[in-house]
């Protein structure tokens, strides 16, 4: 029988729906052609919001509760306009962090925004060198990106790493986390390529079930290594420890769930649902608005702030609230019949329906493909459907049952 879940671990904020945490894409301007980018950045957008309107809807950020602003694109630091960005939002007391690719981020663009009042930046490394540049597109890139990190914290600025874990770099997981130890790196997120954008155009880039038990194992034991180790991650206390944070589609209710959730040191966490349009909401470069930046846009648009104010999108859109009610009558497959469904809701939203075309289903479960495995089952994901060509698009698999 799976472990029972503790009352203390979930997040009652999550019971009073805020934009707590809000990403924001600036541009969808980019310096480098990323093969799985879901966004298929490359080009502005022919309409992109204003300076001016901007600081309207950050001013409405502020008035609803956020605390933090991750500024995404594209690329952010091409908005010619990006230093006044910062400071209007820094301005409004909330935190500023970016993610970025890295490509064209000098010490001195740093130092710019470190002085408007930047706080963090995430840097995307995708792997080792070879995986990381293909699917960056473009030579060179890895070491572009090393170099960021370099210039950030030069700058003063907090930095972390994300990754995008796929069949590409999958099987150096190890052998990144030591190369951002090295690099001083002490947060490290991670998450699963899904098949949006470009991604949906490599579908053989894109994990199977069977792999995430290796994927989550190796991630688990990276992250205790750490925790038992600290020295060896250059600080002595376990709070200052090199962090794997799982990212909203690594999981879930494995072993590891609390490893992987937890910060070291801290209160134990675990998954309590998509967070989507309850403390998230994410925000396109021409003011389309979702619950979360990574939903695909067609299905999740909850309306554009060019036409509606963010307190109504936020407060009335079906499209974007759809998870702050209970959704166990939209699970099916697996995910209908699991011990953790009420809790799970069927995992990370934006996974389930760019994989299978709806939410309310995902293969990509360490405790599914366990339990499934006991049953003398394996799942693979199948392409039956491609992707149209348009941002933030998606195709559809199917899951195909297999004797193990």
């Amino acid at each position: 029988m799976p472990a029972p879940l503790a009352r203390e671990f979930r997040i009652a904020e999550l019971d009073d729906p805020k934009p707590i945490y809000a990403v924001w894409e600036l541009t969808t301007r980019c310096d480098q052609p990323c093969q799985h980018c879901g966004t298929r950045a490359g080009s502005a957008r022919a309409e992109e919001l204003t300076t001016a309107q901007i600081e309207e809807v950050a001013t409405a950020l502020a008035r609803l509760g956020c605390r933090e602003v991750t500024l995404i694109g594209g690329e952010a630091y091409l908005r010619p306009d990006i230093e006044a960005i910062i400071r209007i939002i820094a301005g409004l007391r909330m935190r500023v962090t970016m993610q970025s690719g890295g490509r064209a981020l000098t010490l001195q663009r740093c130092e710019r925004f470190a002085d408007a009042g930047l706080a963090a930046v995430g840097i995307s490394i995708d792997g080792l060198e070879d995986a990381h540049d293909t699917l960056r597109g473009n030579k060179g890139s890895h070491k572009a990106a090393l170099q960021a990190v370099q210039n950030v914290q030069t700058a003063g600025l907090i930095v972390t790493s994300n990754m995008q874990i796929n069949r590409l770099n999958q099987h150096t997981l190890r052998e990144t986390a030591a190369m951002l130890r090295d690099h001083k790196v002490r947060s490290w997120q991670v998450q699963l390529t899904t098949p949006m954008g470009n991604a949906a155009d490599h579908p053989d880039w894109i994990v199977q079930p069977s792999d995430v038990v290796t994927i989550l194992d190796t991630l688990a034991a990276i992250q205790l290594d750490a925790v038992a180790n600290p020295r060896a991650w250059e600080k002595p206390r376990p709070l200052g420890c090199f962090n794997v944070q799982a990212a909203n589609n690594v999981g879930y209710f494995g072993p590891h769930e609390e490893v992987l959730r937890s910060r070291p040191g801290g209160s134990a966490r675990h998954w309590i649902g998509c967070a989507a349009g309850k403390a998230v909401i994410g925000i396109e470069s021409d003011g389309t608005v979702k619950g979360c930046p990574s939903l695909p846009t067609a299905p999740y648009t909850g309306g554009n702030v060019r036409s509606l104010s963010l307190d109504a999108i936020w407060k009335h859109a079906d499209a974007l609230n759809f998870a702050r009610a209970q959704r166990s009558d939209e699970l099916w497959g697996y995910c209908k019949r699991c011990y953790y469904a009420d809790t799970c809701q069927g995992g990370c939203s934006f996974t389930a329906h760019t994989l299978l075309g709806r939410r309310g289903n995902n293969p990509l479960c360490y405790h599914r493909v366990v339990q499934l495995r006991r049953e003398g089952i394996r799942e693979r994901l199948v392409q039956v459907e491609r992707a149209a060509g348009e941002r933030y698009d998606f195709g559809r698999f199917e899951v195909v049952e297999e004797p193990v």
